[in-house]
């Protein structure tokens, strides 16, 4: 576990490589910059100098954290693994402001519950697959080795189990209701309630109601395109297709097409 000077500079940085790649600016020279305003306290600029050398030979930095699990978690790793992937559609920057609100949520002092929620949900909601998010998650050092088993039964069993089913039978609730049971409660009984309330009913309302009454941050989502933006780009793209196919048409109707213009030009 970090202490809360680095969850602070964790947040800042995060959410300004997000904001700073949807300027323009190239990943590894954002992430230079961002290095130079880290306070020095910390160990975060020296992991970033990291990122950025990482960056340059493989075009990738999330290879680097996970060489990096004594400061960056599973999960953090993760997120960012698979907004890399070329044929994922995970958004790099749904995934930076995934990890910027943990970061912040995580300095303010949340609680293990709170925490493991917000990573399932972030999985959940976009369709990261559970058997490698479970496993990530079951990385991070918030977790005792309680949690950590309960986290790989819940590997085992999701999509076959409700997750409230799931969560329910590890309340206090569940023991207030049946009396004592073999392995210890990790939830309280105010989330075995709203567990027990929304069994059998879309997962969303679950993970909702938890949010509210946690407090954890609500779960970052890539936002659909509007459609009318959308037929203008496609518009534009499709007249510029055909401006293209008009000139070449003009051209071979002058005497053939001068195919010079798209020699390269040798070293």
């Amino acid at each position: 576990m970090l202490s809360r000077e680095e969850y602070v500079e964790q947040s800042y940085f995060f959410r300004t490589l997000r904001e700073r790649i949807m300027d323009g600016y190239a990943s590894q020279e954002a992430i230079r910059n961002i290095s130079q305003e880290i306070l020095v306290t910390t160990k975060l600029p020296m992991a970033l100098d990291f990122l950025a050398a990482e960056l340059v030979h493989c075009g990738e930095f999330g290879s680097a954290m996970k060489r990096l699990p004594h400061y960056f978690t599973g999960f953090q790793t993760f997120i960012i693994q698979e907004s890399e992937r070329d044929s994922g559609r995970f958004d790099m920057r749904v995934g930076l402001e995934v990890l910027d609100k943990e970061a912040a949520y995580r300095a303010k002092g949340a609680s293990v519950q709170g925490v493991f929620l917000y990573q399932l949900e972030t999985i959940c909601r976009n369709r990261l697959g559970y058997d490698m998010g479970l496993r990530a998650i079951r990385e991070d050092p918030i977790f005792d080795d309680h949690w950590r088993e309960w986290i790989e039964a819940v590997q085992r069993q999701i999509g076959f189990v409700d997750i409230a089913d799931l969560i329910y039978i590890r309340s206090d609730y569940c023991w207030k209701r049946h009396g004592p049971q073999k392995k210890p409660a990790l939830f309280g009984e105010h989330e075995g309630r709203i567990a027990w309330a929304n069994r059998g009913k879309d997962p969303t309302f679950l993970f909702s109601a938890l949010a509210r009454q946690l407090g954890y941050p609500f779960v970052p989502r890539a936002k659909l395109p509007n459609e009318q933006e959308h037929r203008v780009i496609v518009l534009e793209t499709k007249l510029a297709q055909l401006e293209t196919r008009i000139k070449l048409l003009e051209e071979e109707r002058k005497g053939g097409i001068d195919l010079s213009q798209y020699y390269v030009k040798p070293q």
